[in-house]
């Protein structure tokens, strides 16, 4: 686990995973996807793409956002097409490889979550929102009951989203009465984080997305 981690409760892997509490439990299970989790908000009409910590990507001192904050802005009608005003969208920006390497066959911003202040939208109405408008989102492992570890792992032996290492895991997800009750994710043991980025492997990035094409 990473220092910012946490294990989920016993009864939430339970839940998740061998038996649920009743048939108002809905399971659902994506691919985990390694790259920088960004964001992007309606706020007073305008349209804002915001770094990881919730910073206007643009005033990052990083590239990466920076590159995020452009992309974003050529896909403006989007994104104001799809958010109400006061919500924000939340996904991974892949373009540079962290983790995992990508080979891409769709654009480079996967996205998971609409938020509602703190409240995310069920699955089912995000998808309603996200797909018409052409959105990428994680890859689906498995919708309804329990579902377990072994075969989700089984699951993602082969990437929904071309990685070209070992996919480092996969994100739970418990549905409960229209609502979305908790999350939990599974990473794999092995897995080294931001490999791939330069200040840790003192190596030239890695991109999964070539920067002219976006």
């Amino acid at each position: 686990m990473g220092p910012s981690d946490k294990t989920c409760e016993p009864g939430h892997q339970r839940i998740m995973t061998d038996k649920a509490r009743d048939r108002h439990d809905l399971i659902i299970v994506q691919e985990k996807l390694d790259g920088s989790n960004c964001s992007v908000a309606k706020l007073n009409g305008k349209i804002i793409a915001l770094s990881r910590a919730g910073y206007t990507a643009e005033t990052s001192p990083y590239a990466l956002p920076h590159h995020f904050a452009d992309w974003v802005a050529k896909h403006e009608a989007r994104f104001d097409a799809l958010l109400h005003d006061g919500e924000r969208i939340v996904g991974e920006w892949l373009i540079q490889a962290h983790g995992t390497r990508y080979e891409l066959s769709h654009e480079p911003f996967v996205v998971f979550d609409i938020m509602q202040k703190h409240h995310r939208l069920t699955y089912h109405d995000f998808l309603l929102r996200v797909l018409p408008l052409g959105f990428t989102v994680p890859c689906l492992i498995h919708i309804g009951q329990p579902y377990k570890l072994e075969q989700a792992k089984k699951k993602i032996e082969v990437s929904g989203h071309g990685a070209l290492d070992t996919v480092e895991g996969f994100v739970y997800r418990c549905e409960r009465h229209g609502k979305v009750d908790f999350l939990c994710k599974w990473v794999r043991p092995d897995k080294e984080d931001g490999k791939y980025l330069s200040e840790i492997s003192s190596q030239e990035a890695v991109w999964n997305y070539t920067i002219e094409d976006l």
